[in-house]
């Protein structure tokens, strides 16, 4: 999504400091006068910058997600796991995009990716939550209006290769690694690129088993290196066999 760049995250050494500082400054605020367009442009700000100080080393988007699920019912918003489960690659994604600056090329931090998933999540809007129109590149913008049969012919045709694939998934792996494989599939189609710590993420593997699992992915030929992505990164292939 970044082309291989990174977020820089919150120091070490000034983690309770930069909590205690966001958290006060949310105390002093008062919602009552608010809209709720400018309550939903708060809420995404705050999150984000939540995440951003990155207090776990590990599961640090999850537990964001789960913090933020408990505060909003605090402000009585009526909200489940639900749609941060159906969604967790955008949700991570959309909270680097507000938190992911590169001045030199024009593109700046924006939560209008957060702002979408909140208004799904607390207005019951249904905006599309794809994956790739984060991408810094903007080449994956969604289509115009003109483009839309297009796109769905697309999409569906993603998704007959993908549940092709996964029947040559579940002959080549056992069932346990097999449903991690799939899992994965879904998540990245053909297109994306990922790591070892996106494989930690989406399925809550420690280390040593993901590098494990994208190895076997990569010696079977269903992943394949990617580079100049920086290291460590592949993108899932059709299996021909």
């Amino acid at each position: 999504m970044l082309d291989g760049a990174t977020v820089l995250y919150g120091s070490a050494t000034e983690l309770r400091a930069t909590l205690d500082y966001d958290f006060s400054e949310e105390k002093k605020l008062s919602y009552k006068s608010l809209s709720m367009d400018e309550i939903i442009h708060h809420l995404a700000v705050f999150i984000s910058r939540l995440w951003q100080i990155h207090v776990f080393g590990e599961g640090n988007t999850r537990t964001t997600a789960v913090f933020f699920i408990k505060y909003l019912r605090t402000l009585d918003f009526d909200v489940t796991n639900d749609i941060f489960a159906e969604n967790a690659w955008y949700f991570r994604n959309s909270l680097v995009r507000a938190n992911y600056n590169d001045l030199k090329n024009g593109i700046h931090e924006t939560t209008e990716f957060l702002e979408l998933f909140l208004r799904n999540l607390l207005l019951n809007e249904n905006h599309p939550l794809h994956n790739r129109t984060l991408h810094i590149s903007g080449t994956f913008k969604a289509p115009e209006k003109v483009n839309i049969e297009n796109e769905k012919a697309n999409i569906e045709n993603e998704k007959a290769n993908i549940e092709s694939e996964k029947v040559n998934i579940q002959n080549l792996f056992s069932a346990k690694t097999a449903s991690h494989v799939c899992k994965l599939l879904e998540e990245f189609g053909f297109q994306t690129i990922f790591g070892r710590s996106d494989v930690q993420e989406i399925l809550d593997l420690k280390p040593t088993r993901s590098t494990a699992l994208l190895k076997e992915m990569a010696e079977k030929g269903f992943v394949e290196s990617v580079i100049g992505r920086g290291k460590g990164k592949y993108r899932f292939v059709q299996h021909k066999g």
